[in-house]
């Protein structure tokens, strides 16, 4: 299917949520406005979804620890059933879902907690919990779905039949505008075909949530539009079940439609709202990777701290080498600064009076990208150790620490549900969302020259007002924030001073970038991928400081918390003047002639003196609709 730029980019923008009707911190910080007052004090849960929450937590810790075999999840690629069944029985696939219709009602803040706590034990069954209910059918439907629907099929996904999200397709990442599955109505039904890639739980699923594209037609508007469909319906096959170099025990397939009827009462929304359902769904649902990259670095803490302490080189333990050290001290820092940022976005969506569209996005591309460094960082600490596998490590009698295993699993959170690079540009997109809305117009090159005309009295008298509060404010205060100083304490209000006056810097930078590239800015994917890194240091950095000081009032670790946050602060202020210069000072001029090189073959001599051990076959597998041809490899799990 062929898709022009400008079509894609429509497709993009109009299932965007146009409007910002509650605050949003982190919209605010990338406009230059340091809203601390939006985060500070730190939101509390209420004390019922404490109780709820950690009664669960409990019943899961003792699941985890009694049940579930993680080595053997690795090395069978698979969960056993008695595994998923316990965790039905327990009602772990209800969650998030709310008690009328079978579920437990979690809160965001206790769910999350429990992913990290079931992906500690086994990465895959993160996974499995996580595409169940974070983007499955619960979340969809509780947003978007009529009580009809709810009644329907809530109960079913709380007790454990299981659900899957279809949007990827063998052609179709991040550009959903090539989507090429149809659905195509006929009398009450609608009929579908295509083909559907990496259906993460599709392979054992009983529900999925399918986004395919209506034609327009009489009395039918079209466009991308989200369905419930059953499972085992006539005509859907699971073709694949794909292998990765992680996640082994995750149950992700290739999904063939052919001809599949599919009642009109199980569309989700109306026809054309597929991306708008799945980009809210996303909101919160986002947040579900962050959680377990927290987890996973408390895990990188502990195994980094113990074997640390107990291995000896040139008289003394690893730890107390400076070159050893700086690494556990940014595992620590950032660990607490993870969780910091998780807790604090799970606990406004909870409250629900902050739009948290862009710090869910912050989060997850924050948390996959520092999650998947601290990983690293501890296989190096752990040296040859950190290389080898855990069943090699028992089967010599060591401990069978799994360091190499986390690395590879970890590394799909990069791509998972946004690829980093494509969060970017989401991020990017929001960010600049109040300057297109006052001149866009300007670098439109469609708009009429009346429209260019109104649009420059709009921006004019914006800019007018926002730029001269650029210019100073509370970040040139010495006693600014001066809550975050208590005596005998390290010196956080320094640090919140520190973000005030990087987010003016930053709000500046952007307002220079739109003035010297206009239209263009949307191509300087460098720029904005640095803008957008730079705000997502500023967003940690606040969390931290916020976390640290709620810690103190309530006596819990206070002082070891600002330690941390202290250090996690120093590292993201080096981070951060990095970024700075690199906004201006890059290869990004000289590393596009070099791309073009490539692509038109300039270099084609480098590649010599090498074997490619690819197999042969197409780039992109076939998706012609049609019948399947490959025996169905769906299972169900009682």
């Amino acid at each position: 299917m062929t898709v022009s730029e400008r079509e894609a980019r429509q497709v993009a923008e109009a299932a965007r949520e146009r409007h910002w009707r509650k605050p949003s911190f982190a919209r605010e910080l990338f406009l230059g406005r340091f809203r601390l007052d939006l985060v500070h004090p730190h939101p509390r849960p209420a004390d019922e979804d404490v109780r709820r929450g950690e009664e669960f937590l409990a019943r899961l810790r003792e699941f985890c620890e009694t049940s579930v075999d993680g080595r053997l999840i690795e090395r069978e690629g698979r969960i056993p059933d008695e595994v998923i069944k316990g965790l039905k029985s327990i009602g772990a696939f209800g969650m998030k879902i709310d008690p009328e219709y079978g579920g437990l009602g979690l809160s965001q803040l206790h769910y999350n907690k429990a992913l990290a706590l079931v992906a500690s034990a086994a990465p895959a069954i993160g996974a499995l919990l996580s595409a169940h209910q974070s983007i499955g059918v619960p979340q969809p439907l509780r947003l978007f779905g009529t009580e009809e629907q709810r009644r329907a099929f809530l109960p079913r996904c709380a007790g454990g039949d299981i659900s899957a999200f279809l949007l990827t397709e063998p052609d179709v990442g991040s550009d959903p505008a090539r989507l090429a599955t149809t659905a195509v109505p006929d009398g009450d039904d609608y009929v579908l075909d295509g083909v559907k890639l990496w259906t993460t739980n599709g392979v054992v699923a009983d529900l999925l949530v399918v986004m395919a594209r209506v034609p327009e037609s009489e009395g039918h508007p079209g466009g991308i539009t989200a369905f419930v469909v059953e499972a085992g319906s006539e005509g859907i096959t699971v073709e694949n079940r794909n292998a990765f170099m992680g996640l082994r025990g995750i149950e992700n397939g290739v999904t063939r439609f052919h001809r599949v009827r599919v009642p009109a009462a199980h569309r989700i929304g109306p026809e054309g709202a597929g991306l708008k359902i799945a980009l809210t769904t996303l909101n919160t649902g986002r947040l579900s990777l962050p959680a377990m990259c927290a987890g996973a670095g408390k895990w990188c803490l502990k195994i980094a701290r113990e074997w640390s302490a107990a291995r000896e080189q040139w008289g003394k333990p690893i730890a107390r080498h400076e070159a050893v050290g700086t690494k556990i001290s940014f595992i620590a820092a950032t660990t607490f600064a993870l969780e910091a940022v998780l807790d604090l976005s799970s606990q406004m969506a909870d409250d629900d009076r902050n739009d948290i569209r862009i710090e869910a996005a912050l989060a997850k591309l924050y948390g996959s990208e520092m999650a998947w460094r601290m990983a690293d960082e501890l296989v190096q600490i752990r040296g040859g150790r950190g290389f080898e596998t855990a069943d090699s490590l028992a089967a010599r009698g060591e401990r069978g620490v799994p360091a190499e295993q986390m690395l590879r699993d970890l590394r799909i959170n990069r791509i998972f549900e946004g690829s980093t690079e494509i969060m970017h540009l989401l991020i990017a997109r929001e960010a600049v969302d109040a300057h297109l809305s006052v001149a866009g117009d300007l670098i439109d090159p469609d708009t009429t020259l009346t429209d260019k005309g109104k649009a420059a009295v709009r921006a004019g008298g914006f800019y007018a007002r926002w730029l001269p509060k650029l210019v100073v404010g509370p970040g040139r205060l010495p006693g600014a924030y001066r809550e975050f100083h208590p005596a005998g304490h390290p010196d956080l209000a320094d640090h919140l001073r520190h973000v005030e006056r990087s987010c003016r810097r930053l709000a500046r930078a952007t307002f220079l970038g739109m003035s010297r590239w206009q239209g263009k800015l949307e191509a300087k994917q460098g720029f904005l991928g640095r803008i957008v890194d730079i705000g997502a240091e500023l967003f940690a950095m606040s969390a931290a400081c916020v976390r640290a000081e709620m810690l103190r009032s309530e006596g819990d670790n206070g002082r070891a918390a600002y330690q941390l946050a202290d250090a996690f602060c120093r590292q993201a202020r080096i981070r951060v003047e990095e970024l700075f210069d690199r906004l201006w000072t890059n290869t990004d001029d000289v590393d596009r002639k070099v791309v073009r090189g490539v692509l038109g073959g300039v270099y084609t001599w480098l590649e010599e003196g090498v074997i490619d051990p690819s197999t042969p076959g197409p780039w992109i597998a076939d998706t012609t609709p049609g019948a399947s041809t490959r025996p169905d490899v769906h299972r169900t799990i009682g």
